[in-house]
């Protein structure tokens, strides 16, 4: 067993919450234009190939029941050794960490050039950082909390932003549906597999859930709310959008601006960002937890708090250095960035469950 670092505890269903918002809100801002350039009119049907979410939940359920009341990083050192074990406990944590400086930099990046010109990005970044340590220092029951606590907010401005536009969506967008056949839809997918390889999450969860025979239906439903919302928020952006929905660097905000109700309400953007900070509150402070977990489970600490703080410091510096500006980190998203993630959050987890599977298998047949 490794040594227990986190007391609190969540139920099941925060669980789904948090992997939701961990997952949605970065993936309803950029991936509509990210996967029409591949799906063309087929983008909607893009995110039902979660592919790597299932490989993900299954190979993290499956080390749960292999190593109870232990996370992938924990479990690696018993399947690898100490050596091993140490390496990739390493990768895991910093990989979290260098993929939330990829999201704090989108979440800056979008609020400065869509609503607050005049701020220093590095005002809008570095305050976020700072509320999600100090919502990260009080635990896993607090970041469960926030998700409990956001999550109808969220959908219910998701919801009225799809309702408010029915009038002006043109199905004819959609025609001629799957067009070319089945590949462009799978190929859209493509850059959807690196949001859905982030159900691996769970695996740092788990430990921590209470009612843990309700723990795969709660996650199983939050998968199929992300696939639900993301078939729902490309198919909206294409239906208003059309042809023009590759021209946007974030075409669901365009949604938002299109809103007007009676010629009284217009220009309802803000709901969007109330969408995108409650959202992305609730995904960085996710991954903040994660790696500073992970990292302390690493060096064997009694206690993850006092590396909140240095971590988020790291985090600020990665948020800058991951690209220099918002084009480059929108191309690095849709290749480099996409390839490294399903490497680290796919392909690394099926290696180790493979190896754990043969040494089941060799000790039960030596035994």
């Amino acid at each position: 067993m490794g040594r227990v670092i986190e007391k609190g505890k969540i139920s099941a269903a925060q669980s789904a919450m948090m992997l939701y918002l961990g997952i949605v809100p970065t993936a309803i801002l950029t991936t509509p234009a990210i996967t029409y350039k591949f799906a063309k009119q087929d983008l909607w049907i893009s995110p039902i190939w979660a592919i790597s979410a299932w490989i993900t939940i299954f190979i993290a359920f499956r080390f749960h029941h292999m190593y109870p009341g232990l996370n992938i990083v924990q479990a690696s050192e018993q399947i690898v050794g100490r050596v091993l074990g140490k390496l990739i406990g390493f990768i895991l944590p910093f990989f979290y960490l260098y993929l939330n400086g990829i999201v704090i930099r989108e979440y800056g990046e979008f609020l400065v050039g869509a609503f607050l010109h005049q701020t220093p990005l590095i005002v809008v970044t570095g305050s976020m950082v700072l509320v999600c340590a100090l919502a990260v220092r009080g635990g896993v029951e607090i970041v469960g909390r926030f998700a409990q606590l956001f999550l109808p907010a969220f959908v219910a401005l998701f919801l009225f932003i799809i309702l408010t536009i029915i009038p002006d969506l043109n199905p004819l967008y959609m025609l001629p549906i799957m067009e070319g056949g089945i590949l462009p839809s799978i190929a859209g997918a493509g850059v959807l597999q690196s949001w859905f390889s982030e159900f691996l999450t769970v695996s740092f969860l788990l430990p921590f859930v209470t009612d843990r025979e309700k723990a795969a239906k709660s996650t199983m439903i939050s998968l199929f709310a992300v696939i639900l919302t993301l078939v729902i928020s490309n198919l909206a952006t294409l239906l208003l959008l059309g042809e023009m929905t590759g021209n946007y660097t974030y075409p669901f905000l365009i949604l938002a601006r299109y809103i007007s109700l009676a010629d009284f309400f217009t220009h309802l953007e803000s709901l969007y960002m109330a969408i995108w900070v409650l959202g992305a509150f609730v995904k960085i402070c996710l991954f903040f937890y994660v790696s500073v977990l992970g990292t302390a489970q690493w060096l064997d600490l009694s206690d993850y708090r006092p590396l909140v703080f240095p971590l988020g410091f790291l985090l600020m510096l990665l948020s800058i250095w991951v690209a220099p500006n918002l084009q480059e980190l929108t191309h690095a998203i849709s290749t480099t960035v996409t390839i490294s993630l399903i490497a680290v959050f796919v392909a690394f987890p099926v290696f180790l469950f493979c190896m754990a599977w043969v040494k089941k298998r060799l000790g039960r047949n030596m035994g």
